[in-house]
């Protein structure tokens, strides 16, 4: 019998039962794989991998459930708004940010806030990313451990009594000419105008005629008071990381290059004038007339003559170059500048506000001097201050100007028995917290100088982080005070004026330092004889 071969059909072998193999079920794959199927994959995982590493890092501790891809809140943080940093603080002990690929720790009560202070094995300044950029990376301020205690050290003899009481005339010098320019300012305007502004050219130019005296002509002084404005933008606290053209990192930089230049040039103006035998008008001539004394007195050692011990500078110093020079300068108007600019704002505000504490520093300055308000500055006079202490150091407690203050961690830092911060991250102490602590400063969110005269608020030192502590506190923490008891002393005496207030002048507006948000609208007049 004849067996039709089509009759009988295996259903394996028809196409409609078929089992594809694993290449056949590969190559369909592949088929449906181009470019933007790729870029979406690593893009999911990518953000996959953002969200795991922040719940990793965040482990715990208070902070957002989720963060935007990525770039966490860069965007509001463009427009840093104080009521939500201050909800930061007072939502943990320890809070947390995410921001492109730097996860951000906030310590927020003062003893954690001070134990980051005094723990140089586990943390160093880091400012923020764009600092190492626009400081350079070889600044002092970046040094660490015995390195950084060796020429801190070389500097501290700039900030004695002795030093500081040099650098007064240069300094009421600059009051005496800008007192003027705010009348000046005030009757051409014919109204209210935002001094803010004023005020940090005002500052601008005290702390370069301190600084480098008058190795730098006015028309500099301005420039650089008009350009430190881009320099501060680019060291907000969130920032874009690289320095692209026409960003504010980009302006800062060039700014920057601009300042350490004309620093570079003013230290190579006071080694002529220094060696030539000037006298010291400013802190650079201090620190240069150091490192000649040193460099002359080792040369006398080196030739075998035997040199008193009385002869010995109290500091060997070598010589630094005109741009290491330039570099620590610039740190010291890094330091000074927005700081002092803010709490000179806020001053010449409160007072205004308060004139029954106006009047107070008027009559003490006015008494100390025997009554003549032309009687110049000197150490004995600033210190002899009480009540415009007080009100210095109140604005300070009140409106401290530097809120926060970040570090980098250098190695697993173990911050609470619950949580240790990972190399590499930021940790940020907080100043305001402690500032504003009802135990230590009672009905804390009030204006009250009297605390300081005849409360207990000088015995709050823990609590006193206005100026940081551990081995990283300001150099310049007297200086600034005396400057300011200084300013506002003279301005009581040869100065009236008067705040409009907006519903903006109570509201904080943060750029590196705080401010009234809407820079303190003032008139100044002459006040007569």
């Amino acid at each position: 019998m004849e067996v039709n071969s089509t009759a009988f059909v295996s259903p394996l072998a028809n196409a409609q039962y078929a089992v594809p193999s694993s290449s056949l079920f590969v190559d369909r794959i592949l088929q449906q794989v181009n470019f933007w199927t790729i870029s979406l994959t690593l893009l999911l995982v990518a953000i996959t991998y953002d969200q795991w590493s922040y719940k990793f890092q965040k482990h715990g501790i208070v902070g957002p459930a989720w963060k935007t891809p990525f770039i966490g809140p860069f965007m509001e943080s463009m427009r840093p708004d104080f009521k939500k940093y201050q909800a930061k603080w007072n939502s943990g002990e320890l809070s947390c940010v995410s921001v492109f690929h730097k996860f951000v720790i906030i310590a927020s009560t003062r003893d954690t806030a001070r134990k980051i202070f005094n723990s140089p094995a586990y943390v160093k300044p880091c400012v923020v990313d764009a600092a190492y950029k626009l400081l350079r990376p070889t600044n002092w301020v970046f040094m660490d451990g015995k390195e950084h205690v060796d020429y801190r050290k070389g500097l501290n003899g700039l900030f004695t009594r002795q030093a500081l009481e040099i650098y007064l005339p240069g300094q009421e010098e600059v009051y005496d000419k800008y007192f003027k320019e705010f009348v000046r300012i005030s009757k051409e305007e014919g109204k209210p105008k935002a001094f803010m502004p004023v005020f940090r050219e005002l500052m601008c130019a005290v702390s370069c005629r301190t600084f480098v005296g008058h190795y730098m002509s006015e028309k500099i002084v301005k420039r650089i008071a008009h350009d430190y404005y881009l320099i501060t933008a680019a060291l907000e606290l969130v920032n874009f990381p690289i320095i692209l053209p026409f960003t504010k990192s980009w302006y800062g930089k060039k700014a920057a290059d601009m300042v350490l230049d004309e620093f570079a040039k003013c230290s190579a103006k006071a080694k002529v004038r220094m060696a030539a035998g000037g006298d010291v008008t400013c802190i650079m001539d201090a620190w240069i007339k150091q490192m000649q004394d040193s460099a002359r007195y080792n040369e006398r050692v080196a030739r075998g003559e035997q040199v008193d011990t009385s002869e010995k500078p109290p500091q060997l110093l070598r010589e630094f170059t005109d741009w290491e020079i330039a570099q620590t300068i610039f740190t010291f108007l890094f330091a000074s500048q927005d700081a002092t600019s803010s709490a000179c704002t806020w001053l010449f505000q409160l007072m205004a506000d308060r004139p029954e504490w106006l009047a107070k520093v008027r009559e003490e300055n006015l008494r100390l001097r025997g009554g003549d308000r032309n009687v110049r500055f000197s150490m004995d006079l600033l210190e002899s201050m009480s009540a415009t202490r007080a009100v210095v150091k109140e604005t300070l407690r009140y409106r401290p100007p530097v809120i926060m203050v970040p570090y980098l961690v250098k190695k697993d830092f173990p911050v609470t028995p619950g949580f240790t911060a990972k190399k590499g991250q930021m940790i940020i102490p907080t100043v305001w917290p402690a500032a504003h602590d009802p135990e230590a400063y009672p009905d804390p969110d009030s204006f009250d100088p009297e605390r300081w005269i005849s409360g207990t608020a000088d015995q709050q030192v823990k609590n006193w982080l206005v100026f940081g502590t551990g081995p990283h506190y300001c150099l310049g923490q007297t200086y600034a005070q005396l400057n300011l008891i200084g300013m506002l002393g003279k301005a009581s005496m040869f100065l009236d004026w008067e705040h409009f207030p907006t519903e903006k002048s109570e509201e904080i507006e943060v750029f590196a330092t705080i401010f009234p948000q809407d820079h303190c609208e003032l008139v100044f007049t002459d006040r007569p004889e």
